[in-house]
């Protein structure tokens, strides 16, 4: 299948975004942003949800994107939409080694979006 890899990050993130629509917890605690008993706070869960779609939608236009010029889109729109998320969470988040886990992880899945989509 031609493009495969980026594809196969498509769906990947995707199906993770659809999990943090459904439980916002799975992005809210590693951020820190759950209350003392691991409840997520209403507005946080609403954010969560915001990103969730967005991602799930970037990510489906990855995995069914018709031709290899919508698959460059899509793939850059992830790796740009990673990239501010690294920026935003990698600053605003409280403690030093919480900013460094999650703007990490977004920086890295930028990365591998990019990457792959060079390969193809």
């Amino acid at each position: 299948m031609p493009n495969a890899m980026p594809r196969v990050l498509g769906a990947a993130t995707a199906a993770y975004s659809v999990a943090i629509m459904v439980r916002p917890v799975l992005l809210a605690k590693p951020c820190g942003l759950t209350h003392a008993d691991g409840t997520v706070p209403v507005g946080t869960a609403l954010l969560i949800r915001a990103i969730g779609a967005r991602d799930a939608a970037v990510g489906a236009a990855m995995l069914l994107a018709p031709d290899s010029r919508s698959l460059r889109t899509a793939t850059a729109c992830r790796v740009t939409a990673d990239l501010s998320d690294a920026a935003l969470f990698g600053t605003a988040l409280t403690g030093w080694s919480r900013r460094l886990k999650v703007a990490g992880f977004a920086v890295a899945w930028g990365a591998l979006c990019a990457a792959a989509a060079a390969r193809e």
